[in-house]
């Protein structure tokens, strides 16, 4: 009993330890590497890693760097490191309601801590966390930034910024719960939302995220459509522009995503009703679509279960019956998109399977899905110059799969390798 104790005890410690020795290099060697997936196919070569950096990238035939640590992958295809647009990492799926009032902040950064590895063990290596308690996700970004836990690289929002009692905001509750339960994240009218803004940034943040409309998980029964006024969303924008931050602005109705869109958002979270307009208008203005199939997936695995209320309920078959369609009418449009799944709506490290549906409902090609994870979802971030391909300079995110990503997009959820950083968070 106490050796298996003991054995459980060093294994989980393991995780914690570096994966390599300082100032070791690492050379990763793969018969098919495909270091850049918006174009080429995979061909042989050795990826030289020395700290949490591309050092180079060799040829085939190129012998690595003497006393380097080989590993040696045969024909699973490398990757760059994965991004999700999109998750929620310090929160579980199918909790209900009451979450809200039974499960601490202290709890969450735990909770986060296991979702963190698993998503990184899914290759996942860079995340947007787009809403969590005020100092969750940062603490659990810092954290892994540091290397006191495994994880991807955060890019973390906090909570979002909501209309009062709207998506966002505690509701469904006695007055005085509501109130105890206040995050500071509402606020009513332009100069409101501008310190909203403000407020978050002097947090950390990295990103601002705002509900432009209702929300299915929520419990406040105002539908699907625009939440702020126009005037608000564009107080919301320009405070972020001029802070150096990117916004994401949560939009299911058509009202709202147009709204958000003429306001200047960074992308849109769902676009579950996208009209045609309001698509060849984020088209024009290079607003960036994150579809988050996976968090219908999510819906459709526990609706009618008792999970949710029948607020919820209701909001949550209108949803599942859009499935797919805005990002299918996006794609034809020549919308860019952006690779999110909204992990925390489901179980986190099935984020892989989005890939599918991106083929399966979005008729997107599976070069086109992976581009979305990769090279686009940086550009999205503002961080293509540190992630999104394998190159000299770039960080040391590497993924490795088993089978054809540019033929089989299920093949992103057959992960057997992961380096995140320069740390080798899985080897199968």
């Amino acid at each position: 009993m106490i050796v298996r104790r003991l054995g459980r005890l060093v294994g989980l410690l393991a995780l914690f330890l570096p994966a390599t020795a300082p100032g070791q290099t690492i050379a990763v060697r793969s018969e098919r590497v495909l270091a850049d997936p918006s174009r080429g196919v995979p061909v042989p070569a050795t990826v030289v890693v020395d700290g949490d950096r591309i050092q180079a990238v060799l040829p085939a035939g190129v012998p690595p760097p003497e006393g380097a640590r080989v590993i040696d992958l045969g024909r699973l295809v490398l990757l760059p490191g994965l991004i999700d647009g999109h998750v929620h990492l310090t929160s579980d799926p199918g909790r209900g309601p009451l979450e809200t009032v039974t499960i601490p902040p202290e709890r969450q950064v735990v909770i986060g801590v296991r979702n963190a590895l698993a998503t990184v063990r899914a290759g996942f290596t860079t995340v947007r966390d787009l809403g969590s308690a005020p100092l969750t996700a940062l603490a659990l970004r810092d954290a892994i930034r540091a290397g006191d836990v495994p994880g991807p690289r955060i890019l973390a929002s906090g909570p979002a910024i909501s209309i009062i009692g709207g998506h966002g905001d505690a509701s469904g509750f006695r007055p005085e719960v509501v109130e105890a339960l206040s995050q500071g994240n509402t606020c009513t009218g332009p100069e409101e939302c501008a310190r909203r803004v403000r407020e978050a940034a002097r947090r950390g943040v990295d990103v601002i995220k705002f509900t432009a409309t209702g929300g299915v998980l929520s419990q406040q029964a105002r539908g699907l459509e625009r939440h702020f006024a126009p005037e608000e969303m564009r107080a919301i924008v320009t405070t972020a522009e001029t802070l150096g931050l990117k916004v994401a602005a949560h939009a299911h109705g058509d009202s709202g995503i147009a709204a958000a869109v003429e306001a200047g958002a960074t992308s849109i979270e769902h676009g579950t009703f996208a009209s045609s307009a309001t698509l060849q208008a984020m088209k024009a203005r290079g607003t960036w679509f994150v579809p988050t199939l996976m968090a219908t997936q999510g819906l459709i695995d526990r609706v009618g279960k008792s999970v949710y209320t029948l607020v919820v309920e209701a909001k949550a078959k209108a949803a599942i019956a859009a499935w797919g369609k805005a990002l299918a009418a996006a794609y034809r449009a020549g919308v860019r998109i952006g690779f999110g799944t909204d992990a925390g709506v489901f179980e986190h490290g099935r984020n892989g399977e989005e890939f599918a549906l991106m083929v399966e409902k979005g008729g997107m090609s599976p070069r086109a899905a992976l581009v979305a994870a990769t090279t686009d979802a940086a550009r999205m971030l503002g961080l293509e110059d540190r992630i999104g391909r394998i190159a000299p300079g770039l960080s040391a995110d590497l993924v490795a799969v088993d089978g054809d990503p540019l033929a089989d997009p299920r093949a992103m959820t057959r992960v057997r390798f992961v380096m995140a950083a320069g740390r080798i968070a899985r080897q199968d």
